[in-house]
């Protein structure tokens, strides 16, 4: 097993969502056909997260929702967001805008409320949308563990052609047959914003 270090940083390279420990420790004993203990691979994780932090990169491989995942590190997400602001002018996905509309409704949010709007992880998608400085920490919830809360940035006002946030249209001006196909036109999502911040109210 000298290389699981390697195999273990091969797997989280390639997740976009954050890899659980109980997951790699199974894989990695049916790939080595041997029961992995346990001390073994918080150690190898151990020396990958060190490894990556205090070593001359630009990624960071974090522990996130009982899981890891490779981030790029803070202090580069300004020139990322200027490579992909010249390389592309590509109109955001549809997870993309997903994501927005619920940061941009009911912020400042924390990740596992929007998690929970959407259904699913959103733990990529917020890391992309910070790389492109769509969104932006707003500082920390008073929940318990105090995670991060969200909000949304300058840049993206710029993108929406928005003077301040004001401006966004009320959710019930939204055409939801209009799925996020351009920027401004926000994924069918925002019905299930609305819902989620007027609990009491029915369509």
């Amino acid at each position: 097993m000298d290389k699981l270090d390697l195999y273990i940083e091969s797997v989280i390279f390639s997740s976009e969502e954050p890899v659980g420990f109980d997951h790699l420790r199974k894989l990695f004993s049916s790939e080595f056909k041997t029961d992995i203990p346990t001390e073994q691979m918080e150690a190898a994780l151990d020396r990958l997260m060190e490894k990556y932090e205090n070593g001359d990169c630009a990624f960071s491989i974090v522990e996130m929702n009982n899981g890891y995942l490779f981030m790029s590190k803070p202090e580069y997400h300004h020139i990322i967001s200027e490579h992909l602001k010249l390389s592309s002018r590509k109109k955001l996905t549809k997870t993309a805008l997903e994501t927005l509309a619920i940061v941009a409704y009911k912020q400042p949010v924390t990740r596992a409320d929007i998690s929970s709007i959407r259904g699913v992880s959103s733990d990529y998608i917020i890391q992309k949308l910070l790389e492109k400085e769509l969104i932006a920490i707003a500082g920390r919830s008073e929940d318990v563990g105090r995670p991060l809360l969200y909000k949304t940035s300058e840049r993206f006002l710029e993108y929406f052609g928005l003077r301040n946030i004001k401006d966004l249209p009320k959710l019930r001006e939204l055409m939801p047959e209009k799925e996020g196909g351009s920027i401004g036109e926000p994924a069918p999502v925002e019905a299930d914003v609305e819902k989620e911040s007027k609990p009491g109210e029915h369509p």
